[in-house]
């Protein structure tokens, strides 16, 4: 997903359209986790950027998207750009961290 959002709507207020976007990403979300992973992989992986424009876009967590959303809404701004993709990801195993716990 790569879109810009826009927060002004003739309409509808501020605060709900936030909450609409920020359901249209946890929706998309839930779609993407909800594939059918390739052979080997463990789980969905997203690589996520937000900006003002998408020229302006940096590297986010996932779990960032929110507060970054929040933020947008109380500097009043009026758009904002969210790059959301998808990538198989195999969990890193902690046995090397719980090898040298053992030993102390």
């Amino acid at each position: 997903m790569k879109k810009t959002f826009e927060l002004t709507h003739p309409k509808i207020k501020l605060a709900r359209r936030v909450d609409a976007v920020k359901h249209e990403l946890k929706k998309y979300l839930k779609r993407e986790r909800n594939k059918t992973l390739p052979a080997g992989a463990d789980y969905w992986d997203f690589d996520c950027k937000f900006g003002n424009t998408e020229a302006e876009a940096e590297p986010v967590h996932v779990s960032q998207l929110n507060k970054l959303i929040d933020k947008t809404q109380q500097e009043e701004r009026t758009s904002f750009y969210v790059e959301i993709l998808a990538k198989p990801a195999v969990r890193q195993s902690n046995l090397g961290a719980d090898d040298e716990a053992d030993e102390e």
